[in-house]
């Protein structure tokens, strides 16, 4: 099978740190996930963006569906696989 990114797609910062810190310990995932501020097109403040916590999975093991329901959570929500 081949590596699986997977984008979570979060409304703020302390909602994406939140998810990130909480991805180990309810999906088990041991590599760090990186953590992105993604501007909203054509927004200059800061409070216009939204973050991305992109997860490695490399075994494609994670399910996509608890992974959506979890971002929801938060209001956020998963962005399609990127292989």
């Amino acid at each position: 099978m081949s590596d699986v990114r997977h984008v979570l797609v979060l409304p703020d910062r302390d909602a994406a740190e939140a998810v990130a810190l909480e991805l180990g310990e309810r999906f088990g995932i041991v590599e760090e996930p990186q953590l992105i501020r993604d501007a909203l097109a054509g927004e200059d403040d800061a409070e216009d963006a939204q973050w991305l916590v992109v997860v490695e999975d490399p075994d494609g093991r994670l399910d996509t569906a608890a992974l959506h329901a979890f971002a929801a959570e938060y209001e956020g929500w998963l962005e399609g696989p990127a292989t």
